[in-house]
């Protein structure tokens, strides 16, 4: 019930995510980043442990093959499970168990993964990494464009209803963590929450980092 991709930009050193689905609140339990390290995104019927373990194994100095290896020696019902791995490298490693739901698929790209469960077509996780590797920009547009094109190229069986966008940076901290819980489109709702922070995010970044720098320190009525 679930279609998302993971990229990494080799000019800024960002990783980042983003997913959609029919389940609510997809975002609050599938994607998972260690920053400068890589990402992870556990999907199907989720177990969110598999994400935390696995930013863990990254932030080790673990590769994607070897994380996804323990991750799924861990994994009690592994069956059950899909997992996307990219590592500090872009290298990715993919696993969609015998009990995976519907039609689903998953594919390596060039400094991407994708995959996707209950889908329209195995079409759409290919539409996502062509996309992917064929923007330009920052990585946010990039996994943007991504998640478009799976819903152009069929999407899921039926409709989604939440979505989420993360991009950690420099900081310990995702620099971009938006979501969107419960809405008719919320890929376009998503994109018109991005559009609105993505002037404020570095404001936020200096905020956390210098506040003696930041423009609207200090300033009456603001909530920081």
């Amino acid at each position: 019930m679930t279609f998302s991709v993971a990229g990494f930009c080799r000019e800024t050193g960002q990783f980042g995510t983003a997913i959609s689905s029919s389940s609510i609140c997809v975002a609050s339990r599938c994607p998972f980043i260690a920053p400068g390290k890589g990402a992870v995104l556990t999907q199907n019927v989720t177990n969110p442990e598999l994400g935390q373990i696995g930013v863990q194994l990254l932030e080790q100095g673990g590769d994607a093959e070897g994380v996804l290896t323990k991750l799924r020696e861990h994994e009690e019902y592994p069956e059950w499970r899909q997992l996307l791995v990219l590592d500090g490298e872009g290298h990715s490693a993919m696993h969609s168990g015998a009990e995976t739901l519907g039609t689903h698929a998953t594919r390596q790209g060039r400094d991407c993964v994708a995959g996707g469960n209950m889908l329209g077509d195995t079409g759409v996780i290919d539409a996502m990494v062509t996309a992917f590797e064929a923007h330009h920009g920052e990585l946010a547009e990039r996994l943007l464009a991504a998640m478009d094109a799976a819903l152009d190229a069929g999407g899921e069986m039926g409709p989604v209803y939440s979505a989420g966008l993360k991009v950690a940076d420099q900081a310990s901290w995702p620099v971009v963590d938006l979501r969107v819980d419960w809405h008719i489109a919320p890929l376009t709702e998503l994109r018109m929450i991005w559009k609105h922070y993505r002037p404020q995010r570095d404001t936020y970044v200096l905020r956390a980092a210098r506040p003696d720098q930041s423009p609207s320190y200090g300033v009456p009525g603001d909530d920081r």
